[in-house]
């Protein structure tokens, strides 16, 4: 399940628990993109619960909403990554290091209030 929730005018909190079908895939794409709209300077809180890869299914929706993805990359500046796999937590790592304007920093469960603190710092 991929959910997204907006708890600031800025801030985009993403959960992600478990395998993405296509219906799930969509579902939770289509939440992304309508709660990110207007967002300027924005930062991201993603909790990777439990990792799956997609379905087939899954991740042709994916492919299909990529350019609406990269699209939404000017909004954010900042992205917190938790999550209990070190390779995501390297991954999310690379990424910020590799995507113009936007920080990324990853965090271990237990870190949620450092996370949060790495977050509110960007604040503006």
């Amino acid at each position: 399940m991929l959910t997204v929730t907006k708890p600031a005018p800025n801030r985009l909190d993403i959960e992600l628990d478990g395998t993405l079908d296509a219906v799930s895939m969509e579902t939770g794409l289509e939440a992304l993109m309508e709660a990110a709209e207007g967002i300027e300077h924005g930062v991201m809180f993603y909790r990777v619960k439990s990792f799956e890869m997609p379905t087939l299914g899954g991740l042709g929706v994916e492919f299909r909403f990529l350019p609406s993805l990269i699209s939404l990359v000017p909004k954010f500046d900042r992205c917190a990554v938790v999550s209990d796999e070190s390779w995501i937590r390297a991954a999310a790592e690379v990424e910020g290091a590799v995507i113009p304007g936007l920080d990324i920093k990853s965090f271990e469960p237990g870190e949620e209030a450092a996370a949060e603190a790495w977050l509110a710092a960007h604040a503006i």
